[in-house]
């Protein structure tokens, strides 16, 4: 038999068991449940394979896996054969798990676009389990005797000891406080958390009560248009824009018994039943279900929770399904949500707090620990607008602050202040350069600003002329739209690693080398006059006090644009800071990932002293 064959055969997972209860006993571990394929990474001295819970080879479809692991076999030869128990995932963030894409992948063929794939968008296998190490079974160990073996092994080989978009392979944590993680979980959209007893063996092929799956399922109405008589499946629907009856999916778990008896009671009377066994029935019951998300007319996961008396049947509307996805806190009051705040593109405050909701993810890393200053358009951008940065006496306990002298300043560390600044009409987000209480800055930005959008070419040259400069230097840059007319180069840098005036001289001497190869582009002149059509290179706004827009915030312009960070090989000629805005980047972000995410690998890995010796 080829070697490896009979594990295709004989691996069956241990398998957790759904559960509305979170167990509160001591001796209890949670980890992130993620949403992709369950896979057993086995890797001997002549083969690595990934092997489905159905016993499928899943090798050729994910080669970046495989190939990372025949990278470091030699490494890792004195630990084989290894059996890794984990999911491969495809990740949005460190916590959610993009499925769509994920089964997209899961069904390629062809080689040349498995490998671009692999490429563009690369997977993760997120191990959260050791079965075998050194040829030895580790089943009979306990989870946590298991677990800290796996963690051993991966201090060993200098893996990550998380789950990152930025590595193929990483430790799936574990928490002791629920809490603590249902947070990150439901911030991020995560599928849900696993609660492990640490005390307990591995079960192979079984499903158990010591491994409970709490699913962070979003709530969503429709009302019942059909039922399939041949699977038992209700088709639920809802209205669009133009009060048509679209469908949304179909489910058929969750019920009690007596549920599922008044249901199908009000569709056998009320409906008419073609020759294939459908039986269509006018919009007239509303039903509540729980499931993980809703597109392209399938619910994922759907499951049954309650019927909805007190909602009128017109009530359930496509748009509503997408508040209802996004999962907005409860805690957070909304007020006049129909208010345009931007007028040409009809965006209310009802869009841009769901914006904010959606984007928060990636959104808060740049909030959290940061003076915020933000400026509100109560009335729409269209009207005045403020700038605040101290804390309202109307602000919910829920925003943080931070006190200096007799000033009190906001915070932005959650997902409630988040949008609870949207529902206060706060459009802009801008923040400083280091974080609260820490006198040095964590990054360098040059803000680069043509004259007008037309002259938008001059940013996208001059960004990558600096991008240039940081390859000699060895330093990695970060690019994003301002939102506005022209593009921000951010460089992070470990903190306390460089004093602002260190970073003064560097911001200097880069904008002086840039105006001097090309003077008839770039300037460093402040006044506007001064300028003609020439980019102005701000590196004097890089300074203790100052402010840059945050990545992912809106603009108060007429399109609705948004700060977007961007990947460099959109750096273009083509490129169009109007193509990012409120209605695009969420989708944008789902489809190709966020480019800032590995900015924090890259802020370890940056070469300091190379910068600093251009410092006199």
């Amino acid at each position: 038999m080829e070697e490896g064959k009979e594990y295709i055969t004989m691996w069956k997972p241990m398998l957790p068991k759904l559960s509305d209860e979170i167990p509160d006993k001591s001796g209890w571990y949670f980890e992130v449940k993620y949403d992709g394929f369950r896979a057993m990474l086995h890797w001997t001295t002549s083969k690595v394979q990934l092997i489905s819970r159905n016993g499928n080879d899943l090798s050729a479809n994910f080669p970046e896996i495989i190939n990372f692991c025949k990278e470091k076999m030699d490494e890792v030869s004195a630990y084989l054969p290894l059996q890794l128990d984990g999911e491969i995932v495809l990740l949005n963030n460190p916590y959610q798990g993009n499925f769509p894409l994920l089964q997209q992948r899961g069904r390629l063929k062809q080689q040349r676009k498995i490998k671009q794939y692999a490429k563009e968008r690369p997977v993760t296998f997120a191990c959260f389990d050791l079965l075998m190490k050194s040829g030895n079974g580790l089943n009979r160990n306990t989870f946590l005797e298991r677990k800290e073996q796996l963690y051993q092994l991966f201090e060993t080989m200098k893996w990550p000891l998380y789950v990152t978009p930025a590595y193929p392979i990483g430790i799936v944590q574990q928490y002791e406080d629920f809490s603590e993680l249902w947070e990150k979980v439901t911030t991020n959209y995560g599928e849900g958390v696993v609660a492990k007893r640490g005390a307990n063996k591995y079960e192979t092929g079984k499903r158990v009560n010591h491994w409970l799956k709490i699913k962070n399922w979003r709530n969503i109405t429709g009302v019942i248009t059909g039922f399939d008589s041949n699977n038992d499946y209700f088709q639920v629907s809802v209205f669009n824009d133009e009060d048509k009856v679209v469908p949304i999916g179909s489910f058929k778990h969750g019920f009690t018994e007596e549920q599922y008896d008044t249901l199908s009671a009000f569709v056998k009377e009320h409906g008419k039943q073609n020759k294939d066994g459908i039986i269509t029935v006018p919009p007239g019951i509303t039903v509540q279900i729980h499931c993980l998300d809703a597109y392209d007319g399938e619910l994922r996961e759907p499951l049954f929770d309650q019927f909805r008396f007190d909602l009128e049947v017109e009530e359930n509307t496509e748009h509503k399904v997408q508040i209802d996805l996004s999962m907005l806190p409860e805690d957070v009051e909304l007020t006049n949500t129909d208010k345009p705040l931007w007028p040409t593109p009809n965006l209310t405050k009802m869009d841009h707090v769901m914006y904010l909701r959606r984007i928060a993810p990636y959104m808060l890393p740049f909030l959290q620990e940061k003076r915020l200053t933000v400026i509100r358009y109560p009335h729409g951008i269209q009207d005045e607008s403020f700038f605040q940065k101290h804390r309202a006496d109307y602000s919910p306990s829920f925003v943080d602050i931070d006190i200096e002298g007799d000033e009190t300043f906001i915070v932005c560390n959650n997902i409630k202040s988040l949008c609870w600044f949207g529902n206060q009409a706060a459009i802009e987000f801008h923040i400083p350069f280091q974080r609260i209480n820490r006198p040095f800055p964590d990054e360098i930005v040059f803000d680069l600003d043509p004259p007008s959008r037309k002259e938008f070419s001059l940013a996208v040259k001059a960004v990558n002329v600096i991008k240039d400069m940081c390859n000699y230097l060895e330093i990695i840059p970060f690019v994003k739209t301002s939102g506005n007319k022209g593009l921000q180069l951010h460089i992070p840098i470990p903190e306390e690693s460089l004093t602002y005036d260190e970073t003064r001289q560097f911001t200097e001497a880069i904008a002086t080398t840039l105006v001097t190869q090309h003077p008839e582009l770039f300037t460093i002149e402040r006044l506007k006059k001064n300028r003609g059509n020439r980019l102005y290179v701000d590196y004097i706004q890089h300074a203790e006090g100052k402010t840059i827009i945050a990545p992912y915030s809106p603009r108060a312009t007429e399109e609705g644009t948004v700060a977007t960070p961007l990947f460099w090989e959109e750096v273009s000629e083509q490129l169009d800071p109007t193509d990012y805005n409120l209605k695009t980047v969420p989708s944008r972000i789902n489809l190709k990932g966020c480019p800032f995410q590995m900015m924090e690998i890259a802020r370890k890995q940056q070469n300091i002293q190379k910068l600093k010796s251009l410092l006199t």
